[in-house]
């Protein structure tokens, strides 16, 4: 990283860049104009350029001073951005985490009994939406984030990677066609789900039966859902067998509403990240909370 002149002079071109004036940036930042010429004086013989034109009553930005100040500006905003939200993050507030329906409803929410018992002190309030927020702009501290991994400007951890394989209702391995291989799919719904047209290569009714070796089971034909949870719920009360990611599926597993009929999974491509603004990474409830995530991934 290249050598940056000292904040200080920094923060005083800014101010006065701002203000057209000296006296204007010296009242702001509580010291004298001759500590703000001199720290401006100070930055020029640093760079190399004049960055202001000294007029009688008036300052006026060179055009050096003119392509400096919009950067530094935004970069001041950032940082008092920056330091109120890790203010933030220590405050008495609930804890906001982000995360889509489908992963509030079918991995987080079933879990949060355990994160209570072990933070009673840590309120915390869910956001289920699939909409990406601006973290730099709203109160949310914390997202669980189902994709590729890519979210500049937030620390990103994986969290847990995914697999995708056929569930249904145990009900349906009894019957008048009890499934029992990937062949019996044909006497059965198939449950679609449409947000997984979102996810590149993401493994689909067709490639799944390919794969298996099924070659005459209509894949046009079913129930569709455009949120997870929607076709998981079908699934668990018997309305037909969905192709799932098991992160989405595991506490329905568990508790014996759903099952595998057959063996074997396709990966997927997308997995869960968790995501954090940098600036609260230290603060105790959201490190509290992204400690105990990585623990309930193990499980």
């Amino acid at each position: 990283m290249a050598r940056l002149p000292p904040l200080n002079a920094l923060r005083a071109f800014e101010a006065a860049a701002r203000h057209l004036s000296f006296n204007a940036a010296a009242e702001e930042l509580n010291v004298t104009p001759a500590a703000i010429s001199h720290q401006i004086k100070a930055l020029e013989a640093d760079l190399g350029v004049a960055l202001f034109r000294r007029l009688n009553r008036a300052v006026r930005l060179t055009d050096a001073g003119q392509a400096c100040a919009p950067g530094l500006r935004d970069a001041f905003e950032r940082m008092a951005e920056a330091v109120a939200r890790a203010r933030q993050g220590n405050s008495l507030g609930p804890l906001t985490v982000t995360a889509s329906p489908a992963i509030a409803a079918k991995w987080l929410v079933p879990r949060l009994e355990r994160f209570h018992a072990r933070h009673p002190s840590i309120d915390l309030r869910v956001d289920a939406s699939m909409r990406l927020v601006d973290f730099t702009r709203e109160d949310v501290h914390v997202g669980l984030r189902y994709g590729t991994g890519n979210y500049p400007g937030l620390h990103t951890e994986l969290l847990l990677r995914s697999e995708i394989f056929p569930v249904c209702s145990p009900a349906l391995l009894k019957g008048k066609h009890p499934l029992r291989k990937p062949d019996d799919l044909r006497h059965h719904t198939l449950i679609h789900d449409e947000t997984a047209t979102l996810e590149p290569n993401g493994p689909d009714w067709a490639m799944w039966l390919r794969a298996a070796g099924v070659a005459d089971v209509d894949t046009s034909h079913g129930l569709r859902f455009n949120q997870v949870a929607l076709g998981i719920d079908a699934a668990i009360g018997g309305r037909g067998v969905m192709l799932a990611r098991d992160v989405f599926t595991s506490a329905d597993i568990a508790a014996g509403r759903l099952v595998r009929p057959f063996a074997g999974a396709m990966p997927a491509y997308f997995a869960i990240y968790v995501v954090i603004p940098p600036a609260l990474l230290t603060a105790p409830k959201v490190k509290a909370f992204r400690d105990w995530l990585f623990e309930e991934a193990k499980t």
